[in-house]
């Protein structure tokens, strides 16, 4: 019989004095109850993802509720058909979400408006409201709600900036921001407020909470939600559904995310697989002639089936581009 497993979103605001010694004491606990993810702990709270069985995550969730720091927080569920981790892994940093800023946002003491899921649809079709997405460039991609700005950015850091760089579009506008479960527009509305944005408002719960909302069932949300698991994406609009993914190379529809081959860049591109072997994994000519091409590597190509594949696409290993 095959166990039934959950994975818990969840994140707490909440000052944690000697974090890096509940760090490793947190770390052997989610070990020895069968649990894996990943957790930040940072002076400023929590915030994790993880996986596990029914029991195993309802282990962690009693365990959490015991804690004075943590009695209140909020689990955002997903049932799955396995771990959604390969390992376990506790990490400790200053902050659990960092906006790189002279001077911190500490929420407990100021954030933007909080807005259950109904009434962020209802703002969202107010003409004088602009959406902003506060997650990177490559999680919009793949999903996103209909009309939201696309920051151009693919650092949650870099958001401030960019605010600054196209302040005039949306300083009189009344503002929403909204994220995966809520963590970061926590500090990013409340850096909007600081700024001087006059109504700023917030997807309480986040975009996760959105989509299991009985009244709401995700309606004006296109693509599927970026997840930091080995699920990568999950549905949320469950009236319908549509692709707003585009394949990195020739633009047609797609949801399947993999990363450039070239380790030195990384970068995550929706893709066919069919394409992603065309183009030897690589997100430009420059790192699909990368010595480190990890798909070279792992498919144990030749120069010369190199040099064929390249041709094939019109380029050569002396062509830049």
């Amino acid at each position: 019989m095959t166990e039934n497993y959950r994975v818990l979103l969840y994140y707490q605001y909440v000052p944690i004095e000697q974090g890096e010694v509940f760090a490793k004491q947190h770390l052997a606990f989610c070990k020895k109850i069968g649990i894996k993810g990943r957790i930040l702990v940072g002076d400023e709270g929590i915030n994790g993802t993880v996986s596990g069985t029914y029991e195993q995550t309802q282990a962690y969730i009693d365990e959490m509720h015991q804690d004075s720091r943590f009695k209140d927080m909020v689990f955002k569920e997903d049932p799955a058909e396995g771990h959604a981790f390969k390992k376990m892994h506790v990490r400790y940093r200053k902050e659990i979400v960092s906006l790189d800023l002279e001077e911190d946002i500490n929420p407990l003491e100021l954030t933007g408006a909080y807005l259950d899921p109904a009434d962020f649809r209802e703002a969202m079709l107010d003409e004088n409201t602009v959406v902003i997405d506060a997650r990177n460039d490559y999680e919009y991609d793949l999903g996103h709600f209909r009309g939201a700005i696309r920051p151009e950015i693919r650092s949650f850091r870099e958001l401030p900036q960019w605010i600054r760089d196209n302040k005039e579009q949306f300083m009189e506008k009344r503002v929403l921001t909204y994220c995966t479960g809520g963590i970061r527009c926590e500090k990013f509305s409340g850096w909007l407020v600081r700024e001087g944005f006059k109504d700023v408002g917030q997807l309480h719960g986040g975009i996760a909470t959105y989509g299991k909302d009985p009244e709401v069932q995700g309606d004006l949300w296109d693509g599927q939600m970026y997840v930091f698991d080995e699920r990568i994406a999950v549905p949320i609009n469950r009236k319908e559904h549509v692709i707003v993914g585009k394949d990195w190379f020739d633009g047609t529809p797609c949801e399947r995310y993999c990363n450039c081959g070239n380790p030195y860049c990384n970068r995550q591109m929706l893709t066919s697989e069919e394409n992603e072997h065309r183009y030897l994994g690589g997100c430009s000519h420059e790192c699909r002639v990368h010595p480190a091409n990890r798909y070279v590597v792992k498919h144990q190509l030749s120069t010369q089936d190199v040099m064929d594949r390249l041709a094939a696409i019109g380029e050569s290993l002396e062509a830049t581009v």
